[in-house]
C-alpha cells in the first residue's frame, strides 16, 4: 500500500507548502512569474488527480478496478496526461522568455501557439484509451493515451532543453529547472527498468517547482522599495542640477553682459577717465564670474578628491582683518552694521591650511552680506589654547532671512537655493554652503548652524590648528616699514639671479627690474644656478622659473638648500597662476611666488618685501605714462596693422611698459618661434610629453608677453593636455596651433618690415 499512494502523498504535501509560501508572500508582476505561478498550480493539480488514482488502486482489488472504475481511470489519464503538457508547455514558454528579450516583451504569439498546441493535444488525447497493468505492489498504465501524451511532453522538454544549451554561455540560473527536469527523466528511464513500480514523476514535478522559486525572478519587495525610493532621489537630484544649469545660464550671463557691454564703451569712450571707470566695472564682473566658476570647479575637485590640503604658517588676526575689510565692500549702500570681534589671546601664528580657512570664512560672511537687507553681521572669532594646538571658535550672526526648520536638512546639499521663489533678484549657484562644509569636513572640523525663520541666522565652525609662534618676537612686526606703492626705490647695492630658460622672460623680467638700478645676472637653467651659487656668488634675491626643461625650478631650489650657507630669499616664477599655487611654492620652501606675465605692481610689491630696508632711497615718483597714449603719441609705427591682425598690442604694452621694448620683445619671438614650433612636431611625433609641455609653456608665456591672445590660449590647452599624457588630443589638434603659430610669425615680420633675423 505505500508503495502505490505514499510517493505521490509526500509530493502533495510538498507541492501544498511550496505554494501556501510563494502564493502567501508579496511578489512583482512579471511575465516569468505569471508562468511560474501556471506550472506550480498545474502541478498541484497534476499530483492531487494522481494521489487519488493510487489512493483507489490501494483500497481495491485489480479485478473491481479494471471493471467497475476503468472509465473513471481513463478518463483522469487523459486529465493528467494534458496537465503534463501543460506544464511543460508552460516550462517552454518561460524558457523561451527569459531567453530572449523581444518574445518577453511581445509574448502573445508565443503563447497563442502553445494554447494551440494544447487544444490539438486536447481533441487527439479524447480518441485514445488507457491499457490498466498489475504489476503487483502496484498499478500502471500504458496505451495511446499515455505514449501520445508523453511524446509531446518529450519533445516540449527537448525544445526546452535545446534553447537552454544554445545560451548556456550566459550562465544564467534560470535555466538550471531545464537541465534538472532533463538530467532526472533520463536517469528515471534506467531506474524504471530496474523498479516497473516505482512511482516518481510526482516527485519530479514538486522538486521541479521547488528549483524554479529559487530561480525565478522574484525581487524582495523590501529592496524594491529602496530602488524605487534611489530613483526619486535620483530624479529630484537630476531635477536639482536642471534647476541648477538653468539658474547658471542666467548668472554667468549677468557678468558676461556686463564685461562685453563695458568693454564696448571703452572703445567708444572720448576720455582716459572715463575708460578707466568702464574698466573697474570690467573687473568688477570679472570677479564676479571667477567666483562663480572657482565655485564650479571647486565642488567638481572636492567629488572627485582631487582637492588637496596644503598647510602652511600663517598669521589667523591678519586673515580674518582683511576678511572683514573685503566683506565690508560687498555690503554696498545696505544698512547693515559689520561688527567684529577677534579674540586678544588669539596666537599669533599658526599652521594649516590658511587658503581654506580663508574660503570657509569668505563663503559664510558674504552669505550673510547677500540675505541681509538691515541689521547686522557680528564676526566673532574665540580660542581655546591646549598646549601647543588652539581651537579656533568662529560665529557668523546676521540679523537676515533665516531659514525654514524644513530646510535645515538641505541647507548644505549642493546646488540648492533656500526660498527660491524670493531670490529671484540675487546672485548664486547654490554652491557655497555645500563647499564651505565639505571644506571644514576635510580640514578635520564641524560647523553647527542655527536659525529663527525671519529673524536670523548663527553659522559657528570649530577648527582646531598646531600653534606655531603664541606672541609676536620679531621687531619688524612691532615696527613695520611703510611702504608706499607709488614710489620707486633705489636697489642699485642690491644683486638679483633671474633664473630662466626663456630668453623673453628673462629679457622682460630684466627690463622690468632697470628702474630699480638693481645688479642683474641672468641663467638659462637649474644646473647653471647650482653651479653659480657652488662658486660662492652671493645675491639678495633669486627669481626662478618653475617649469624648465631636465631640472625644474622646485629640484634647482631643493639642491640648493641642501647648502647649509643658503639663505637667500628665493621666488618661483610660474605661468600657473591658479588658486593654491602661492600656497604650493610656499610650502615647498620658496618666500613667494609671481605669476607670469610678471606684472609692474606685484614685481614691485616683491621687491620691497625683499630688499627694501629703512636706509634704502626712493629714486622718484612712479608716474609712468598711460598705455594708450603711449599709442597715441607713437606716429612712427602702425599700432592699427596689430589690431586688425587680433593682436591685443594693449596688454603686450601693459606687460612691457614701453613700444621699443615691445618691438625688441617681438624680434627676440621671431627667432625663436619657428625653431620651437619645429621642436613641438618633433616632440609630437615622438610622443615625447614631458618635453612638449615644458616647450609649449613657455610658447604661451611669450605668447601673453605680445598679446597673442588665441597662440596663448592653444598653447595652454596644449600644455594641460600634453601633462595629462594624452598624445592622441596633441596629434589631433597640432595643425591648429601650428597654423596659428606660423600665422603668428608672419604677421609679426610684416609688422617689423621683415627685418628680423
Amino acid at each position: 500500500m505505500s508503495l502505490e499512494f505514499e510517493m505521490p502523498l509526500v509530493s502533495l504535501i510538498f507541492i501544498i507548502l511550496l505554494g501556501g509560501i510563494y502564493f502567501s508572500k508579496k511578489r512583482i508582476k512579471l511575465v516569468e512569474n505569471k508562468t511560474y505561478e501556471l506550472i506550480l498550480i498545474f502541478s498541484f493539480l497534476e499530483i492531487v488527480i494522481d494521489t487519488v488514482i493510487h489512493f483507489i488502486c490501494a483500497i481495491y482489488e485489480f479485478d473491481i478496478i479494471l471493471t467497475e472504475y476503468y472509465q473513471l481511470f481513463n478518463f483522469l489519464n487523459k486529465i493528467l496526461s494534458m496537465l503534463f503538457i501543460m506544464i511543460f508547455s508552460c516550462l517552454f514558454c518561460y524558457t523561451v522568455m527569459i531567453t530572449y528579450e523581444k518574445i518577453k516583451n511581445h509574448p502573445k504569439k508565443l503563447i497563442y501557439s502553445l494554447i494551440g498546441l494544447n487544444i490539438i493535444s486536447a481533441l487527439v488525447l479524447s480518441f485514445t484509451n488507457i491499457e490498466l497493468v498489475d504489476i503487483g505492489l502496484v498499478t500502471n498504465v500504458k496505451g495511446s493515451t499515455i505514449t501520445i501524451g508523453y511524446s509531446i511532453v518529450a519533445v516540449l522538454i527537448v525544445g526546452s532543453l535545446l534553447v537552454a544549451i544554445k545560451n548556456i554561455k550566459k550562465f544564467d540560473k534560470r535555466y538550471f529547472p531545464i537541465f534538472f527536469v532533463f538530467i532526472i527523466i533520463s536517469f528515471l528511464y534506467i531506474v524504471t527498468l530496474a523498479f516497473p513500480g516505482l512511482i516518481i514523476y510526482d516527485v519530479i514535478l514538486a522538486l521541479m517547482c521547488y528549483i524554479m522559486y529559487f530561480t525565478i525572478e522574484n525581487p524582495d519587495l523590501t529592496i524594491i522599495n529602496e530602488l524605487n525610493m534611489a530613483k526619486r532621489h535620483a530624479e529630484r537630484a537630476n531635477q536639482a542640477k536642471t534647476d541648477f544649469l538653468s539658474s547658471m545660464s542666467h548668472e554667468i550671463r549677468t557678468p558676461l553682459n556686463a564685461i562685453v557691454g563695458f568693454s564696448d564703451c571703452i572703445l567708444e569712450e572720448e576720455s582716459l577717465e572715463k575708460a578707466k571707470e568702464d574698466a573697474k566695472d570690467i573687473i568688477m564682473a570679472s570677479q564676479n564670474l571667477l567666483e562663480i566658476v572657482n565655485g564650479i570647479l571647486d565642488i567638481s575637485k572636492i567629488e572627485a578628491n582631487k582637492m588637496e590640503i596644503i598647510e602652511t604658517d600663517y598669521e589667523p588676526k591678519k586673515i580674518f582683518e582683511d576678511l572683514t575689510r573685503l566683506v565690508s565692500t560687498r555690503i554696498g549702500d545696505k544698512p547693515i552694521e559689520l561688527k567684529t570681534d577677534i579674540a586678544i589671546d588669539l596666537p599669533y601664528k599658526l599652521h594649516g591650511d590658511s587658503g581654506k580657512l580663508k574660503q570657509i570664512i569668505t563663503n559664510i560672511l558674504t552669505n550673510a552680506v547677500k540675505y541681509t537687507e538691515k541689521g547686522f553681521i557680528n564676526f566673532v572669532v574665540a580660542c581655546v589654547i591646549e598646549d601647543n594646538k588652539v581651537k579656533l571658535v568662529m560665529s557668523v550672526e546676521d540679523t537676515g532671512r533665516g531659514i525654514k526648520p524644513e530646510k535645515m536638512n538641505s541647507l548644505f546639499t549642493k546646488f540648492e537655493r533656500l526660498d527660491e521663489d524670493k531670490n529671484t533678484t540675487l546672485e548664486g549657484t547654490g554652491l557655497g554652503l555645500a563647499i564651505t562644509k565639505k571644506l571644514v569636513e576635510m580640514l578635520g572640523g564641524k560647523i553647527v548652524v542655527q536659525s529663527v525663520y525671519g529673524e536670523g541666522s548663527k553659522f559657528t565652525v570649530y577648527l582646531q590648528q598646531d600653534i606655531v609662534e603664541l606672541h609676536c618676537t620679531e621687531k619688524e612686526s612691532i615696527n613695520p616699514i611703510k611702504l608706499n606703492s607709488s614710489e620707486i626705490y633705489d636697489f642699485s647695492n642690491k644683486r638679483i639671479l633671474v633664473v630662466d630658460d626663456n630668453k623673453i622672460n628673462i629679457k622682460v623680467a630684466s627690463k622690468l627690474l632697470e628702474p630699480y638700478k638693481v645688479k642683474v645676472d641672468t641663467l638659462e637653467s637649474g644646473f647653471e644656478c647650482i653651479e653659480k651659487i657652488t662658486q660662492g656668488e652671493k645675491y639678495d634675491l633669486i627669481l626662478m622659473d618653475d617649469m624648465m626643461p631636465k631640472m625644474t625650478g622646485v629640484e634647482t631650489f631643493h639642491k640648493l638648500k641642501e647648502n647649509n650657507n643658503f639663505h637667500t630669499p628665493t621666488i618661483a616664477l610660474t605661468a600657473n597662476a591658479i588658486v593654491g599655487m602661492s600656497e604650493k611654492y610656499i610650502a615647498e620652501g620658496f618666500s613667494d611666488y609671481l605669476a607670469k606675465p610678471i606684472e609692474k605692481d606685484c614685481l614691485q610689491q616683491v621687491l620691497n618685501k625683499f630688499l627694501l630696508t629703512e636706509n634704502t632711497k626712493t629714486i622718484s615718483k612712479n608716474n609712468q605714462k598711460e598705455d594708450l597714449e603711449i599709442l597715441e603719441d607713437d606716429s612712427s609705427t602702425d599700432i592699427k596693422f596689430l589690431k586688425e591682425h587680433g593682436i591685443d598690442v594693449e596688454k603686450g604694452l601693459e606687460l612691457l611698459e614701453d613700444i621699443e621694448t615691445y618691438k625688441d620683445t617681438m624680434d627676440t619671438f621671431i627667432t625663436g618661434a619657428t625653431l620651437r614650433l619645429k621642436q613641438l612636431a618633433s616632440y609630437k611625433e615622438n610622443s615625447d610629453m614631458e618635453n612638449y609641455a615644458i616647450l609649449v609653456h613657455a610658447l604661451k608665456s611669450d605668447s601673453k608677453y605680445l598679446g597673442f591672445t588665441k597662440l596663448a590660449e592653444l598653447s595652454y590647452e596644449h600644455e594641460l593636455k600634453s601633462k595629462e599624457k594624452d598624445a592622441s588630443y596633441i596629434k589631433e589638434h597640432f595643425n591648429e596651433l601650428l597654423q596659428e603659430g606660423e600665422r603668428i610669425i608672419q604677421i609679426s615680420k610684416e609688422y617689423r618690415g621683415n627685418n628680423a633675423k
